[in-house]
């Protein structure tokens, strides 16, 4: 055999070698990190659902996830359903790549969309922007303008402290508002809002458009935080809906391969971004289906958790090992057996407003609020919230720390879920 290119390449070039010929739990397709993240760099997250997955395993991995919007410690158990520690800030989904760049813009006073608010139930006001970001809308549209301000602040100090942004790119398909291009994360009607044609339009954008918005992106934080590095990855989450008259399947290739191609082209363009192979970790034919629940959309913990053990060898900097652990008496071996079962088929809980598309679709079960009579916790917090709202001069200057936000109107905004059994 004469002499070729090919010999001399290593072994991550050959499919046979690290992908055939090793379980599907060993393959590693990242090979090297970009750049490595310290324990103390701040890390943010925004994306898709799938961007929720990583926020939760950065935490859980001692890695100091960057929380510049938090609920305030008197609502903690409620955080979850109020969007709070989702995501770095309370921006709920983030699907698109137009999406990304227009909050950014926002947040900075340079772009303010025609479309301001939906009218809800009961003279309650919902954001166009985070249709579900708040459960049964904001109490008025006052309220939801101070909390837009709060949260616009928030983003800002998240660009301008972040040490690496963690986006993950979910979806080309989005609708806009045709008279200033604004970009919902969800169709206007589904989750809030009334569809009108003459106001809104169905946009699938292209390879050069996502590209587009991305470079902006990049060079939008960098004036702001010229240290800023970028992690892009690729929701491996299928489209539950498509509006191109075509198979999902169909449409779900064409997004997830231009999200693809455009996360290359920009990691090829700067030093500062990285592309992480989750989309290849989880949908790869090596897995042989197994990273998916039943439904074939949701991620099973075990792909997370392969997507992570990567991310972690291949761009956290490796410290010492702590001292061993104390010895713990030895759980039964069928309970253990169980619990560690459990474990590799669960399916981590994630908010993805994008299944409301499906009509037909099984809902998630939304997190029950506990009633005055059945938890201490709530009837404190509800104590307390009516305390506030009879006198707003109670409030502790605490309360207006940066990151924690707690008013009047979140107050009246939680208490019918406090209330609500």
């Amino acid at each position: 055999m004469t002499d070729n290119p090919y010999q001399a390449l290593p072994d991550h070039c050959f499919w046979r070698r690290t992908i055939a010929g090793v379980g599907f739990a060993d393959v590693d397709p990242v090979v090297r990190g970009k750049f490595q993240i310290g324990r103390e760099d701040r890390i943010a997250t925004a994306g898709s659902c799938f961007a929720q997955h990583i926020a939760r395993h950065l935490e859980q991995n001692g890695l100091n996830y960057f929380v510049t919007e938090a609920a305030h410690p008197l609502v903690a158990h409620l955080a979850g359903e109020y969007n709070y520690g989702v995501f770095t800030a309370r921006y709920g989904n983030i699907y698109t790549s137009r999406q990304l760049i227009q909050t950014l813009k926002r947040a900075y006073g340079l772009f303010e969309p025609a479309d301001r608010a939906w009218p809800g139930e009961a003279g309650r006001a919902i954001d166009p922007y985070r249709p579900r970001i708040q459960p049964n809308g904001f109490a008025s549209l006052d309220e939801l303008v101070e909390d837009r301000r709060q949260h616009f602040a928030a983003i800002r100090r998240a660009i301008e402290q972040l040490d690496v942004l963690v986006f993950t790119l979910g979806l080309t398909e989005t609708w806009c508002h045709r008279a200033d291009g604004a970009a919902y994360p969800l169709c206007p009607g589904v989750a809030g809002g009334r569809f009108d044609p003459g106001n809104h339009v169905f946009v699938n954008l292209s390879v050069s458009e996502v590209i587009s918005d991305l470079e902006e992106t990049v060079a939008f934080v960098l004036e702001r935080n010229p240290t800023a590095r970028f992690i892009l990855t690729v929701s491996p989450v299928p489209l539950v809906a498509t509006m191109e008259d075509r198979s999902v399947l169909v449409s779900t290739t064409y997004s997830k391969s231009v999200l693809r191609v455009a996360a290359e082209e920009i990691a090829a363009r700067h030093k500062q971004v990285a592309y992480f192979p989750a989309y290849e970790i989880v949908t790869g034919t090596f897995t042989g289906g197994r990273y998916f629940a039943d439904g074939l959309r949701d991620v099973t913990e075990a792909g997370v958790s392969h997507v992570m053990r990567l991310f972690m060898r291949h761009y956290v900097v490796a410290i010492e090992a702590a001292p061993a652990a104390a010895v713990h008496p030895v759980q039964d071996q069928d309970t253990a057996a169980d619990e560690q079962l459990r474990k590799l088929e669960e399916i981590a809980a994630v908010l993805c407003d994008e299944v409301s598309l499906d009509v037909e679709t099984v809902a998630a079960p939304q997190p029950a609020l506990v009633g005055a009579g059945q938890d201490d916790r709530a009837v404190m917090a509800e104590a307390s919230a009516w305390s506030y709202l009879r006198n707003p001069k109670i409030e502790p200057a605490a309360m207006e720390a940066p990151g924690t936000v707690v008013r009047r109107s979140l107050w009246r905004s939680m208490l019918p879920g406090l209330r609500r059994k």
